[in-house]
């Protein structure tokens, strides 16, 4: 089993990643949406996936525009797309 990744790294990595979905996060905690609980999975699960270069790599790159579809390869690439869905995004 792989070491989970630094909390703080994955958690940038994370924002990132919602952002670049269009997700709200912010919003979609206020509003139920995502629950602590989830929040913490969404992390966790960051943290223990192989894509961690490719992610890396995807995010430095930037995203002009946003919403864009994020990389299969992201473990949380179906549940940020749906919070996008829920808070305003079109990813």
């Amino acid at each position: 089993m792989k070491p989970l990744g630094d909390v703080n790294e994955h958690l940038m990595k994370v924002h990132g990643m919602a952002k670049a979905a269009g997700a709200d996060l912010v919003s979609a905690a206020k509003t139920g949406e995502l629950t602590q609980e989830e929040w913490a999975g969404i992390v966790t699960r960051c943290r223990s996936c192989d894509w961690d270069e490719g992610c890396a790599r995807f995010l430095t790159r930037g995203c002009r525009e946003t919403p864009v579809e994020i990389p299969e390869a992201c473990l949380n690439r179906v549940r940020l797309a749906e919070l996008a869905a829920a808070t305003g995004g079109d990813a």
